[in-house]
């Protein structure tokens, strides 16, 4: 299945009118991400987490985009949010991926016995 390739300018403009909106943000920061900019996607990413920071697909989201970034802390925490948001709506789904991206970055880091199953706050 292939994304749908995002136009940024639009988006902005919308943005710039004042509609802005987690749904807005999650897409923009996909159309920065298509377009090889991930420094410039993470704004919008954090934006959506603050705007709902119940969305749990936002903050795993910004989770994969910290781990693309080589931000492994930044990640672990956006994960660890992201977990809580999901047992919070009853989202099994995301809250396992991100329990499986969080004990693949303990790994990584050596951290075998981590926290990977504990969301902190």
């Amino acid at each position: 299945m292939t994304m749908p390739k995002f136009s940024i300018a639009p988006l902005e403009r919308r943005l710039a009118a004042g509609q802005d909106s987690v749904l807005l943000r999650v897409t923009l920061a996909m159309a920065y991400q298509q377009q090889g900019e991930l420094a410039a996607a993470v704004p919008h990413l954090v934006k959506a987490t603050e705007l709902d920071p119940h969305y749990s697909g936002a903050w795993r989201a910004l989770g994969v985009l910290y781990v693309d970034l080589g931000q492994d802390a930044k990640a672990r925490v956006a994960f660890q949010k992201g977990i809580e948001a999901a047992k919070a709506h009853g989202d099994k789904q995301a809250e396992k991926e991100m329990i499986v991206r969080l004990r693949r970055l303990d790994r990584q880091s050596g951290d075998a016995g981590g926290q990977s199953g504990e969301a902190k706050t």
